[in-house]
Parts: C-alpha cells; structure tokens; sequence
C-alpha cells in the first residue's frame, strides 16, 4: 500500500489500532511510536518508550495501550521487563504500570484481553537462550492484581494470541535455543485452546496442526478464521510469507493468500474488516528491516 510517508524501520514490535488510529510501537533499539492515520494516508511521530521494548503482543484497554509479556536488551539473552509498560495515547506519554511478580516474568509471551483482564501466555524467561515456560496468567486492570492460571499443555514464544467467544487460541510460535543452536529450528505444530469461563485447556486434533511451521507471525480471528500471517523458520531465509487460516468450526486449515513481502516480527491488525500489516523483518532473523505497509481483504 503506497502511503503519504513512511514510519520507521524495525521489526519485534507490536501494531495496534485505537479508535481508528493505527500505533506502531518499539521494536530492537530505542524508536519512537509511528502514527498512521488511514483517512490521509500520513504517519506522524509519537514519543519514545523510557527503554528498548521488543518481542510482545500490543494490547489496548480503555484509553491506553499495553506493552506486557516483553524483553529489553540484546540478542541472545534479552531480558523480560519487570513492569507493564505503558502508552498514554490522549498525551502522548509513557507511565509504568504494575510490577509483574518476579517468578512470572518472561518475554515473547501471547497477550489478549477480555474485559477487564489481560492474558499472558506462555513465553521464555531467557532471551533465545532457554527457559520455555507454559505459563497462563491473569491480570486485572482495575486492581492491578495478578492470578496464576492453570499452565498451557506446552511452552512457546514467537508467537501472538486470539481470542473469539472466551477462548484464546495459540497457534504458531517456538521454543527459541540458541543454547543448542536450534533457534529457529523448535517450532510448534500443534494448536492450542483455553476456555476462560472452564479453565481449562485443550489440544486440537492432529488434523488441525498448522501446515507451515513457523514462529515470529502474526495472528488474529477474523469471521469465524483463526489467520496465521508470516513468520520465519528454519526451512527457508526469506521470511514466510503465506497467510493461511484455520475454520474454528471445521477444525480444517486452508492457505488463502500471500503477503507481498514476506515479514516476521511484527503485529497484525484488523480494521473496517480488511487486515493491516507493517514493518517487521524481510529474512530470518533482524535484517532487512521494513517499512512497507500491507492491506489484505478476504
């Protein structure tokens, strides 16, 4: 999509819309929120965060944006952040939030909301060293108080969560080792489901493992399709770029397009029901960085 200007390269950042505003946020080194306004097709520049932020899902609750479950620091053992993060939209401010319990920290972890709690799943405690850890917590926004939840049936980071209907679905992603030289290697195939209202997780049948392992994509449901957009892996340089799609009735995965330019390492999001997607990484790993902006109608 060919836009006014351009934001700033990067990728391991998030991509969020609020109120009809697009937010691209962090990434690897210190970058200042980009702005992008679909009406005239402009990016401004917001503010920088206090710190490097990097490898988290961005989530939005009321008025603010939500930077949880992420790393700060340099490859390979980059640190999770102790405290939520974040961004006051109406003055363009950063604010630290709750501090997270010191036995729960880790980065690259899923994060949604629903209602006035936030989900954090999973992740890795170390960088892409070790320390892959299943974990489910609960936060509340209104207390600020944090609950442990029952574990996932297993570990992964790289990758972003849905929700639709009180269930998070966790798709994609890896056990990132660098420890044993497996970075990238570790990725998961099966598909993963809690119910909040139960919870409980299960495991969906074999037959509805994704088809094209990778970790680093982006993830979101939309009508009734958990969508699965880019990524990287071990079996190939170029960053991924197939958008395939599972149907939550039918258990059954379908490609249904590619993006442009392969990309990883970057947030996914829908608005006036055609998916957005920005920035990221070109090949596996950090470089190229992108700029590019992408639409994707279905």
């Amino acid at each position: 999509m060919v836009t006014a200007n351009s934001p700033s390269a990067r990728h391991e950042c998030g991509f969020i819309e609020v109120n009809g505003l697009f937010y691209l946020i962090g990434g690897r080194g210190i970058k200042h929120i980009d702005i992008y306004d679909n009406t005239t097709t402009a990016w401004q520049k917001g503010s920088e965060p206090p710190i490097e932020i990097h490898h988290f899902q961005a989530v939005n609750y009321g008025k603010d944006i939500y930077i949880m479950g992420a790393m700060t620091g340099k490859y390979p053992h980059e640190t999770p952040l102790d405290r939520i993060l974040i961004y006051k939209i109406e003055e363009n401010s950063w604010v630290w939030g709750q501090s997270i319990p010191e036995s729960r920290r880790r980065g690259s972890a899923g994060v949604v909301v629903k209602g006035d709690y936030a989900y954090v799943i999973s992740g890795i405690t170390d960088g892409h060293w070790s320390g892959h850890v299943p974990w489910l917590d609960k936060y509340n926004f209104k207390t600020g108080e944090w609950t442990v939840l029952e574990d996932a049936p297993r570990p992964r980071d790289h990758f972003h969560a849905a929700i639709k209907q009180g269930k998070i679905y966790c798709a994609s992603g890896r056990n990132s080792s660098a420890k044993t030289n497996e970075t990238f290697s570790l990725t998961i195939p099966e598909v993963d489901v809690y119910d909040i209202n139960k919870n409980q997780w299960k495991t969906l049948p074999e037959s509805s493992h994704i088809p094209t392992q990778r970790a680093g994509a982006s993830s979101l449901i939309k009508n009734g399709y958990l969508m699965i957009i880019g990524g990287e892996s071990s079996k190939q340089e170029m960053a991924h770029n197939e958008i395939e799609e599972l149907d939550l009735s039918t258990g059954k995965w379908s490609t249904v397009g590619n993006l442009i330019n392969g990309r990883h390492g970057t947030q996914a999001v829908i608005y006036d029901n055609k998916i957005y997607i920005v920035a990221g990484s070109g090949k596996r790993g950090g470089k190229p960085e992108l700029s590019t902006l992408e639409v994707f109608s279905r």
